[in-house]
């Protein structure tokens, strides 16, 4: 080859080389691998056991391990292990969209349904079309074993202090407690009040756990005059699984009505002294009656009533109760002695049953 030749050979190599260089046509990377499209594992499984029958709730993922939208419907299977033994199978969902709720329920096996209560963990598992997947859901906890009794002879009496609920204690297993369900008739008052002092709204559902269900009494101090509540009760037990407590729940009584009616009086008043006044600037004797004030919230006042001897009753104040707790009787006569006594009213007009008495002697002038 003639040098010519040769020179033009090296430039049109190293041309092609250059332009291999800029259009990337160099040796090719290593290949990525496929895709597996293993559904992402679930993380939010719940589940609550009421009687014989296991409900399960749970989202269904949106995309798969390697960030990919999922794109199919999938099946969730579902099985439980008791305490630390195998998971064996419970069953099989029904296809669920991606992002979609998902559910299953399942009556226990009676051998799940018998014994003391005891840890029983549900798992779900999402499988692509060739039965793969990246592992099991969370675990979500309920007891097995036998339900608590059902609570019986619920009854309740209303008082001053609130709603007394009594029932049959019944023999109850270690660890079991009564949870009592509040149910509010009435529609709520309109707010009267406002600002930081104003009692808080009335919740239209509450529970009242009680611990000490051997008694079989509880009192609803919270309930208050003029609402109609509906009570329902159940035992429940209650066990330790991985650090949080796990209730299994007995039966719910049927609603037992009872409306809060204030038919009680208030308290007695205390503390009434009577001390005689002297005349002054042509005034008239008087002896002046004072005693503790009553603190309960719906007090409309007092009312006075004098005697003398053993003479009857007879009521001086006026017809409007007394407001605060004095009087200032101008009606006496010197050398005569007096017996008084007070009771309070409340804004329903209960009026209490009278004090202990005062009795004072007006001087002669």
């Amino acid at each position: 080859m003639k040098p010519a030749d040769k020179m033009r050979l090296a430039v049109a190599l190293a041309a092609g080389a250059t332009i291999s260089a800029l259009t990337g046509c160099g040796t090719p990377g290593a290949p990525l691998p496929p895709s597996l499209n293993l559904p992402d594992p679930v993380n939010d499984l719940s589940a609550v056991r009421t009687g014989d029958q296991v409900s399960l709730t749970w989202t269904m993922p949106r995309r798969n391990t390697d960030k990919l939208a999922l794109k199919t419907t999938l099946i969730a299977s579902v099985c439980r292990k008791e305490g630390a033994g195998p998971c064996l199978f419970a069953g099989a969902s029904s296809p669920f969209k991606p992002g979609d709720p998902g559910s299953f329920s399942e009556t226990l096996p009676p051998e799940l349904t018998s014994g003391a209560p005891r840890a029983l963990s549900y798992f779900v598992e999402l499988k692509n079309g060739h039965g793969r997947s990246a592992g099991l859901s969370n675990g979500a906890q309920v007891l097995a074993g036998a339900a608590p009794a059902a609570v019986t002879g619920l009854s309740a009496t209303v008082s001053k202090e609130g709603v007394t609920l009594r029932w049959d204690s019944g023999a109850s297993a270690p660890g079991t407690v009564v949870r009592l369900h509040r149910t509010l008739l009435t529609a709520a008052a309109p707010q009267t009040q406002h600002g930081p002092l104003a009692p808080p709204a009335e919740a239209a559902e509450q529970s009242l756990l009680v611990e000490s269900p051997a008694g079989g009494v509880a009192l609803d101090k919270s309930a208050r005059f003029g609402e109609t509540y509906a009570y329902r009760a159940q035992r429940v037990a209650r066990a330790m699984v991985d650090g949080q407590t796990v209730e299994l729940a007995g039966p719910v009584t049927l609603p037992l009505t009872v409306e809060v009616k204030d038919v009680f009086p208030p308290a007695v008043p205390t503390g009434l002294a009577a001390v005689a006044t002297a005349q002054e600037n042509g005034a008239g004797p008087a002896i002046d009656l004072s005693w503790q004030p009553d603190t309960e919230p719906d007090l409309a006042g007092y009312a006075v009533y004098r005697r003398e001897g053993d003479g009857s009753w007879k009521r001086i104040s006026p017809e409007p109760p007394v407001v605060g707790p004095g009087f200032h009787d101008d009606k006496v006569l010197a050398g005569h002695t007096y017996r008084y006594a007070v009771t309070a009213i409340d804004q329903g007009g209960h009026e209490s049953a009278r004090s202990a008495e005062a009795e004072e002697t007006v001087p002669e002038p």
